[in-house]
Order: structure tokens, then C-alpha cells, then sequence
């Protein structure tokens, strides 16, 4: 079992439903290992977006452990759960909601000067996050000027300003054709694989777990492992 990336142990989530709960997520497991990206895909209602808030620590489970890079999340303050997440997960969320006012750089370094980190060293990580996601020439845009597939670059670069050690995606193609989607999904893993992060990305495109180190469904709340054929 990884110690640096995500594990998720017999996990159960409920919410209220008038007097009785509904069940979210129904004794889930899932290991994430660093420079692994597993994909997760199910109907509607099924538990996808649960999956990711708990993992993701704005959701806490009923029951079950979520291990994030060591850190046990149960054992951790709101605040301590806070500082994780701005340090140690990136979320890539369904819409980019970038900033109108700043380019894509600035979109970057803002992540950074949350963190206090050094601004000269914020925008040269920024620049090169950029070019590794293809959009070095857009830097001094701003997202009015750019296309719905550069805005999810420059989302998915922000997401990994903060060198995370995991990463969580939801629905990064919902907005994007056929084409654009793919070449997306194909840069989540060809990142994933480089950066060392453990990625779960939840789609709703099958045709896009052939770029998955492990393809998982979520039905009813319950994850089970699932085959592809290439």
C-alpha cells in the first residue's frame, strides 16, 4: 500500500434523506499509486462527485480511512485539512472558472502568493507549467481570448502550481468535442506520468479509459474494477 499517494479504505458515505440517509458511497476502496492516473466512470446520481469530495476532504465519510500522501484525513482539523489541500491536491474542477481580470500566468501565480511563495520562482513555474501544457504562447491572455480547450489547459496547469502529490479531475471533457477531449485526457496522463502525482479523474467517456493505468466504475454507490479493451 502507497504512503504517498491517495487510499481510500472501506469508505462510507450517507446523507440525510427526509427521516432516513442515502447512501452516497457504499464501502468503497481505491488506491491511487504516485504516476498513476485511474479513471472513473458511472451513471448519473451514482456516486462519481462523492468519490472526489471525499477524497478530495470536503466530504467526510461515515466510516472508511483516506490516506493522502501519509496524511490520515479523519486525524486532521479543519484547518490541518485545509492547509492539505492547498499543498498537497490539485483539483481540476468540470468548468476552468478562470479569473477575467488576469492572464494565464497571473492565473498561476495566484496560486503561489496563497502559498507565500517566492514570486520570481511562482512565475517561473508558471511559464513552464504553461509550455508543458502547451499553451506557453497564450501566457499574456486572458480567458475571453482563449479557446474552451486552452482554458482547460491553463485549469489543469493551475491545479499543479502547488506541485501536488495528488490530483483530482472531474469531467475535464464535458465542454469539449470528441477531438479536443482527447487530446485533453491524453495530457492528464502524459502529466500524470511526469509529475509523479496520483490522478483520479472521473468522466463520463469510456472511449477515454484506454489512457487509464486502472479503469474503475461506481454504480449505486459500490466501485468495482473494470476491464478495456484497446
Amino acid at each position: 500500500m502507497t504512503t504517498h499517494g491517495l487510499v481510500l479504505s472501506d469508505v462510507t458515505l450517507t446523507y440525510p434523506d427526509g427521516d432516513a440517509r442515502l447512501t452516497a458511497l457504499d464501502r468503497v476502496s481505491l488506491t491511487a499509486s504516485p504516476g498513476t492516473l485511474s479513471a472513473v466512470v458511472g451513471p448519473s446520481g451514482s456516486g462519481k462527485s462523492s468519490l472526489l469530495a471525499v477524497a478530495a476532504t470536503l466530504s467526510t465519510p461515515d466510516r472508511g480511512r483516506v490516506l493522502i500522501a501519509g496524511h490520515d484525513a479523519a486525524a486532521l482539523s479543519a484547518a490541518a485539512r485545509a492547509r492539505l489541500r492547498r499543498t498537497t491536491i490539485g483539483i481540476v474542477f468540470q468548468q476552468p472558472n478562470l479569473l477575467a481580470s488576469l492572464t494565464c500566468v497571473e492565473q498561476l501565480q495566484v496560486m503561489a502568493h496563497i502559498d507565500r511563495r517566492s514570486p520570481v520562482k511562482a512565475r517561473a513555474r508558471a511559464l513552464d507549467l504553461l509550455e508543458r501544457v502547451g499553451v506557453a504562447d497564450r501566457a499574456d491572455r486572458r480567458p475571453h481570448q482563449l479557446s474552451g480547450g486552452q482554458r482547460q489547459r491553463v485549469n489543469i496547469a493551475r491545479a499543479l502550481m502547488n506541485e501536488p502529490s495528488v490530483l483530482l479531475i472531474d469531467e475535464p471533457t464535458s465542454a469539449l468535442d470528441h477531438e479536443r477531449g482527447a487530446a485533453i485526457v491524453s495530457l492528464i496522463a502524459e502529466l500524470t506520468h511526469a509529475s509523479g502525482t496520483a490522478t483520479v479523474m472521473v468522466t463520463h467517456d469510456h472511449s477515454h479509459l484506454v489512457h487509464a493505468d486502472q479503469a474503475l466504475e461506481v454504480v449505486d454507490g459500490r466501485l468495482g474494477a473494470l476491464t478495456v479493451t484497446q
